[in-house]
């Protein structure tokens, strides 16, 4: 099979085509056929730095795949041979990526695609669902609740938006002009936060009366967890999922909130907990088959072939929405 790989960790120059063995699936194993894949944060971050949860060079890179099941291993239920699916599968340390033609992944981690969608935009789900999912589900949201999302325009915080609404929430979210602006309204945000221009004082007076939100989602990390430490009530919930930075918790200890670190990858990189993912997905499919979620593809088009192009569009900020790499032509 072709593939996508790199054989020394750093810049996105490193990636090289190449022709692998294809792979054939174990115990507990499916064999997928790939049309497409994205990029994550994710994945440009472990092209970047390498151990300790990358995958052994040379690696193949990609966390997210969607296409159609080649063929099952022995102990498998619930998938035959043609069935559309989807999942987070690969590409970290001991799993190889979904940068490649084919995967034999764990059918844990699987889900069906939902029929709604096209297989090129079931592969922009995965990660960031359940990123989103864990979050809200980790700061206990239910009905009735304010939720504020910090990078509402974003790969998590998009989705983030739309699992927020339809658990029955009011959202809110920041972001950094008014195109991103009319994209979280149309994905279901109620009020949109232009953080250039309104400081978080003013935003929380004006939206939550001075209370503070009950749960701040903080998708974008760095200087955003001490706006969200402002912007949650007293005993409130902040969710975060980037948290390589030094951050004074003062002001965290003195409302009395929770944080809630979420890092997804943790069922694959060490076997634990990876039939929860597909669960998630499947009640995921069932949410975007009735229409109250769906993935935001940016409107470049990438394949196989440009890979290294795809990271350095994400990279650069200019990304808005998924970026999707399409794999099988004509399969998508």
């Amino acid at each position: 099979m072709q593939a996508q790989i790199i054989r020394a960790f750093g810049g996105a120059e490193n990636f090289e085509a190449a022709t692998l063995p294809d792979p054939t699936p174990g115990p507990g194993e499916v064999l997928v056929r790939i049309a497409a894949t994205s990029v994550n944060p994710a994945d440009y971050k472990l092209r970047q730095a390498g151990p300790p949860i990358a995958p052994e060079l040379p690696a193949v890179l990609g966390c997210d795949a969607a296409g159609r099941v080649l063929a099952v291993g022995d102990g498998v239920d619930g998938f035959a041979e043609g069935d559309e699916v989807y999942g987070c599968v690969g590409g970290v340390r001991g799993v190889p990526g979904c940068y490649a033609e084919m995967i034999a992944a764990d059918a844990r981690l699987l889900a069906p695609k939902p029929t709604s969608l096209t297989l090129r935009e079931a592969a922009a789900l995965p990660l960031v669902t359940i990123t989103a999912w864990e979050g809200l589900d980790r700061a206990g949201m239910h009905e009735g609740q304010s939720v504020l999302v910090h990078g509402g325009a974003g790969g998590v915080g998009h989705v983030a938006i739309q699992l927020a609404k339809a658990r029955g929430a009011t959202v809110c979210t920041t972001v950094s002009s008014e195109e991103k602006a009319a994209l979280a309204r149309d994905l279901g945000a109620n009020h949109t936060i232009d953080y250039r221009s309104e400081t978080v004082d003013d935003y929380v007076t004006r939206l939550t009366g001075g209370a503070g939100f009950d749960v701040v989602y903080d998708a974008t990390g760095g200087s955003d967890i001490a706006a969200s430490f402002q912007a949650a009530r007293l005993n409130g919930q902040v969710i975060v999922i980037v948290s390589q930075y030094d951050a004074n918790l003062a002001p965290m200890h003195l409302k009395g909130l929770s944080l809630h670190v979420v890092f997804m990858l943790i069922p694959m990189l060490h076997d634990v907990g990876r039939a929860e993912h597909g669960r998630i997905l499947r009640e995921a499919a069932v949410l975007a088959d009735a229409g109250k979620l769906r993935p935001h593809l940016d409107p470049r088009q990438f394949d196989l072939a440009s890979v290294a192009d795809a990271h350095r569009h994400l990279e650069s900020g200019q990304a808005v929405g998924k970026v999707v790499i399409d794999v099988a032509d004509g399969l998508a």
